[in-house]
């Protein structure tokens, strides 16, 4: 079964850098969309990041120009470089991925999502 596993959050003052880690485990068969969620105390889940099969890749407005996803086919890792981080980026970041696979001998589309990783950003 496919896993993802979030990895590189913690504190930060305003102006920071931090880079997240998302690995992939099991067995994939094609990755349809791949991307970053998050969740602020009180706010409800938000889109970061997501790329396509196409090969499309969509940030929100609030982290254009400051924040990128890239990936590593080899190491099976995506990862979120955020620059220039804020107080309001804040939040729980979690991994998200639309994936193809086989459970128990039967062909699957799942949705799956990492356990999140916080991002505090201090003013």
């Amino acid at each position: 079964q496919v896993q993802l596993v979030e990895s590189g959050g913690g504190l930060v003052q305003a102006g920071g850098s931090l880079r997240l880690s998302c690995a992939f485990s099991g067995r994939l068969y094609n990755l349809n969309t791949v991307g970053w969620f998050r969740q602020a105390p009180g706010k409800q889940r938000e889109l970061v990041v997501v790329k396509t099969s196409r090969g499309s890749t969509n940030y929100a407005d609030s982290v254009k120009g400051r924040f990128t996803m890239t990936g590593d086919n080899i190491k099976d890792t995506v990862y979120l470089q955020m620059n220039s981080l804020k107080p309001e980026d804040t939040a729980v970041y979690y991994c998200h991925a639309d994936v193809e696979t086989v459970v128990n001998s039967v062909y699957r589309e799942l949705e799956v999502w990492g356990q999140g990783t916080l991002v505090t950003v201090s003013s």
